[in-house]
């Protein structure tokens, strides 16, 4: 029986995530495959995948957001075939940012122009469907580092946007 990973998180700040990942077993490992998980408002969950080489090994995940509940679930690839999932959850520390102000307006029959507040030097990620379970689960999406963007959108749709 091939055991799951042991993940340990060595520590954590407001915008990062280091963790080891080894096994407690003397097969022999070829990597691991890491997600982190975690959701933005309620509509729409992110994920991020790591593909990692060799037996042992110490990863910081960088880019993340204050105050931010985090699942990371991983298993190892062996000779002898994928283990088992396991799991960590870790809150990142700090204040959460205040949601941005969104404003969306219809140019023309095919682009809407989206504009919102909110701090400076950091990542927006722009989601749009036209309903919401669309929204949560197959969104058109897209990032910028500015205060506004231009999306297209097809015509005689209705879209919901969040940023």
């Amino acid at each position: 029986v091939i055991p799951p990973p042991v993940i340990h998180i060595e520590s954590y700040s407001e915008d990062s995530i280091s963790f080891s990942l080894k096994m407690t077993t003397n097969i022999k490992v070829s990597g691991y495959v890491v997600n982190i998980y975690w959701t933005f408002d309620t509509h729409r969950q992110e994920k991020r995948t790591l593909v990692i080489e060799g037996e042992k090994s110490i990863q910081k995940v960088a880019n993340l957001t204050a105050h931010t509940p985090y699942e990371i679930s991983a298993w190892a690839r062996t000779e002898l075939g994928d283990s088992p999932l396991s799991f960590v959850h870790v809150v990142t520390s700090g204040t959460r940012p205040a949601s941005p102000s969104l404003k969306a307006k219809a140019i023309n029959q095919t682009a809407v122009e989206c504009s919102w507040t909110g701090p400076r030097n950091v990542v927006y990620g722009i989601f749009y469907a036209t309903s919401f379970l669309e929204l949560y689960r197959s969104p058109h999406n897209s990032t910028t580092t500015s205060h506004n963007i231009t999306v297209l959108v097809q015509r005689d749709e209705q879209y919901l946007f969040l940023v």
